[in-house]
């Protein structure tokens, strides 16, 4: 089996792949910045960016995980998503790993939008220009057990409203799903393809109707509320001076989040024969709630 680095493995979507890639047989290096309990079949490398080498020595194939969703400024997103890619794509090429998957974000489509598509196709186009045999995979919303960025959604799903941008289209994807594909790519040759992948819901999910979905998710009936893009640029600002460097709704979220669609490109799907989605909405948002619920998170 592949020896595979994976650096975010201690995060939402990486550690759902270091249990798949174990449970496939795949031994794994992965970046920590604090130490961990012994796990057979992982080599943990404490450190960041300095020890993104000893990450890829040995390995047959790099998934880059690792990124920043949320920073309170320019650098922050920078240092994470731009600077970090680029540490990772040389230390692959410093341990003669050609197979790089690199995870991006539909955000990358729409780089004027916020800072964090900016910097996340920024990171794409280092990937792009490297002499590596890679593939990127752009996610849309990731949920499952253990994500916190939709938590707030399951929340007020519970409380029968949910706030909501100005009218739009989305996609979404369990986390499981991705961690299929992201092995998959791994263990095949890279086609140099940027690929967009959803859960194939048909016609992807509109504002309302994922929260109609989140509702019966837990239990509850909901009624969309769809808010203009000053109001919430208000509560950004607001959410901001209140919970500083932990609010979710942030400035530069707020045009990305009024975007009218965020719903994966058919065309740019991977071949069938390579990856399909196989966990259903009315299936996996259940069982998120549940997880939620579980861990008193609801």
């Amino acid at each position: 089996m592949s020896v595979l680095a994976i650096t975010g493995g201690t995060g939402f979507v990486g550690s759902r792949l270091i249990t798949r890639a174990l449970a496939d047989g795949h031994p794994v290096r992965a970046l920590t910045r604090r130490a961990q309990p012994p796990r057979e079949g992982v080599t943990w490398i404490e450190g960041a960016l300095d020890r993104i080498g000893a990450l890829c020595e040995g390995a047959d194939a790099v998934i880059h995980v690792a990124g920043v969703v949320n920073a309170p400024d320019r650098a922050g997103f920078v240092a994470g998503n731009i600077d970090g890619t680029r540490g990772v794509l040389d230390a692959a090429k410093a341990a003669g790993v050609a197979r790089f998957v690199h995870v991006s974000s539909l955000a990358a489509r729409e780089p004027d939008l916020s800072t964090y598509g900016w910097s996340k196709a920024q990171g794409d186009a280092l990937v792009t220009a490297s002499d590596r045999d890679w593939d990127i995979v752009r996610p849309p919303a990731i949920y499952g057990p253990g994500d916190m960025e939709l938590r707030d959604m399951f929340w007020l799903a519970t409380r029968g409203v949910m706030p909501l941008p100005p009218p739009g289209k989305l996609s979404i994807l369990h986390v499981d799903d991705l961690v299929r594909l992201l092995l998959a790519l791994a263990g095949s040759k890279g086609a140099r393809e940027i690929y967009e992948v959803d859960d194939q819901t048909p016609g992807a999910w509109t504002h309302d109707s994922f929260a109609r979905a989140l509702g019966r998710a837990v239990g509850q009936r909901v009624m969309p509320l769809s808010l203009p893009r000053p109001l919430l640029a208000i509560a950004a600002r607001v959410a901001r001076a209140v919970q500083g460097d932990k609010a979710k709704l942030t400035p530069d979220r707020v045009a990305y989040f009024c975007h009218p669609d965020w719903t994966a490109d058919p065309d740019r799907r991977p071949p069938a024969a390579l990856w399909q989605p196989r966990i259903t909405a009315a299936e996996g948002l259940p069982a998120t709630a549940q997880w939620y619920r579980a861990n008193g998170l609801l």
